[in-house]
C-alpha cells in the first residue's frame, strides 16, 4: 500500500477515535460500549469457532511435546519482531527497539531463522509492544470497545493499530513472499496452540461464565489498561497484580 494510503488510513482514524472519546459514555467497568449488539453477535460468531476449530484443534497440540510446537511459536514471535522495533522507535522507546531488533538478528541466524530461542537464553527478551501501544502514547484513547471476528476483543484504538502494523510491517520490505506466507501460518498456528495451553483459563470465560461477552470485554478492557500502564500500577500502587495476566 502507498505511504498516502497509510498516512490517510491513520488520519481517518485518529479522526474516528477523537469523535468516539467526546461522546463515550463508559459503563460502571469504565468500558464504553455503543456497539454492544453488533460486538454480541460477533462474540458468538467467535465463541462458535473456537468450539469448532481452536478449542480441539488446541488441545490436540497442547498434548504434543513441547520440543515438537515451542519452534512454531518461536518461529511465530520472531517474524513479529521488526514491527514491534518500528513501534519502539516510534514511542522513542530506544532501549525496547534496540533490544527486538537484536533478538531478532540473533535468533534469524544463530536460531535457525527463529525456530530456535538463544536471544532468550542469554536474556534478551522481547519488548512486546504494537501500533496500538504506540498510540497510546501519542496520547490517542481507547475509543468504544469492539469484538473482531477470529481475533476477538479490540477497541477502536487497537483495530486501527492492528491494520497499520500489517501495512507498516518492515518483514514485507524485504522478506519474500514465501517467507511472509509461513510467517502467516506459524502465527495462526501459534495462537491456536497458545489456546490449547490456556485450555482451561479460556474455557472458565467462554463457557463456565454466566455472560462469556460481558467477562471477555472486562478481561481484555482491564488487562490491556494493565499492559499500557494505566491501571492501579499507574497510580503508583506497588501491590497491584495483574488478574489476567495469563489469560
Amino acid at each position: 500500500m502507498p505511504k498516502k494510503s497509510t498516512l490517510r488510513l491513520t488520519m481517518f482514524g485518529l479522526l474516528l477515535l477523537s469523535v468516539s472519546a467526546c461522546t463515550a459514555t463508559p459503563d460502571e467497568n469504565g468500558v464504553f460500549d455503543p456497539y454492544e449488539a453488533v460486538n454480541r453477535q460477533v462474540h458468538g460468531f467467535n465463541k462458535f469457532a473456537d468450539t469448532a476449530v481452536a478449542r480441539p484443534v488446541g488441545g490436540l497440540l497442547a498434548r504434543l511435546p513441547p520440543d515438537a510446537t515451542q519452534p512454531v511459536i518461536n518461529f511465530a514471535d520472531n517474524v513479529g519482531l521488526p514491527g514491534a522495533a518500528l513501534n519502539g522507535l516510534l514511542q522513542l522507546d530506544i532501549e525496547g527497539a534496540v533490544t527486538n531488533t537484536m533478538r531478532f538478528i540473533i535468533n534469524s541466524t544463530v536460531g535457525i531463522g527463529g525456530l530456535l530461542d538463544p536471544a532468550g537464553h542469554i536474556g534478551i527478551t522481547e519488548q512486546t509492544t504494537d501500533f496500538g501501544e504506540t498510540l497510546a502514547v501519542w496520547g490517542v484513547p481507547e475509543g468504544a470497545y469492539i469484538e473482531l471476528p477470529l481475533y476477538g476483543p479490540s477497541n477502536e484504538r487497537d483495530a486501527l493499530g492492528r491494520i497499520v502494523d500489517f501495512v507498516i510491517d518492515p518483514l514485507d520490505r524485504v522478506a519474500l513472499q514465501a517467507q511472509i506466507d509461513y510467517g502467516i501460518y506459524a502465527r495462526v498456528t501459534g495462537e491456536i496452540i497458545s489456546r490449547g495451553r490456556l485450555g482451561d483459563t479460556v474455557d472458565s470465560v467462554l463457557y463456565d461464565s454466566a455472560d462469556s461477552y460481558i467477562q471477555t470485554r472486562l478481561i481484555y478492557a482491564q488487562n490491556r489498561r494493565f499492559e499500557l500502564g494505566q491501571s492501579g500500577a499507574d497510580a503508583g500502587d506497588s501491590d497491584f497484580v495483574d488478574p489476567f495476566e495469563d489469560f
